[in-house]
């Protein structure tokens, strides 16, 4: 029987409790996660025990790690694994959770959001450039800077989809009903303005858009069907 196996995330930035309540789901049924996977978590097998999990977003400096975990250890909190500045602790039910107030639930928001940032804005401004340049230029060139402006657009739109996502669990901690009912409109937004662009301006701009929109939807999407089969295959061999 295999001792370890690997389960999917739904984005921590999108469905962060799902995921900790299914890791809890799954340390019940004795699998226990270990360390954090592309797009998911490693789990292995142990005794069925109930644990419950919480993530917190801090970017540590060197030295910083060993008080910060016997911090949370001291509460209560084991530390099972890091990815960048996403640190996973698992405590047993009965523990204070690691984020208790309005206030620090949103400090912990906007630590993800500037973690996130860091890679959002370079591929956001080579994005552009690389947009503004196939438009302004001609033959070989331009289609060299097509292609990378359609792969790093690929890139680009789920981050800043991700920027997006995280200010708005902030917004949801914060109460700021306005903020969180304007994200749930964007992707309307988005797709009125695409369809407007597509009926009303040229073929060129309306074929670099499809080329945006498809890259952006279909690469996530060919990732994510890849992965969730890879599961499936594991599962039945398990």
């Amino acid at each position: 029987m295999r001792q370890t196996k690997y389960i999917m995330s739904g984005g921590l930035a999108f469905s962060e409790d799902k995921d900790m309540e299914k890791l809890r789901r799954f340390s019940l049924k004795g699998w226990h996660v270990s360390d954090f996977q592309f797009m998911g978590y490693t789990l292995k097998k142990g005794e069925s025990s109930d644990y419950i999990y919480s993530v917190d977003y801090r970017s540590l400096k060197e030295g910083e790690e060993e008080e910060y975990f016997d911090f949370f250890l001291s509460s209560g909190w084991s530390h099972i694994a890091s990815e960048g500045d996403i640190h996973l602790f698992r405590a047993r039910p009965n523990i204070k959770p690691i984020y208790s107030d309005r206030d620090t639930s949103a400090e912990k928001y906007e630590s993800l959001a500037r973690s996130v940032n860091r890679f959002a804005t370079p591929s956001i401004l080579i994005t552009v450039l690389a947009w503004i340049g196939a438009m302004i230029s001609s033959d070989t060139l331009q289609s060299i800077l097509f292609a990378i402006a359609v792969i790093f657009t690929v890139i680009a739109i789920p981050t800043v989809w991700t920027v997006i996502a995280t200010y708005n669990n902030k917004w949801k901690v914060k109460e700021k009903k306005g903020l969180v009912s304007l994200f749930e409109i964007i992707p309307v937004l988005i797709f009125l303005i695409a369809i407007f662009i597509l009926l009303y301006v040229d073929g060129k701009a309306a074929n670099i858009l499809a080329s945006m929109l498809i890259g952006a939807i279909a690469l996530p999407t060919a990732i994510w069907i890849i992965m969730s089969l890879y599961q499936k295959m594991a599962g039945k061999k398990a």
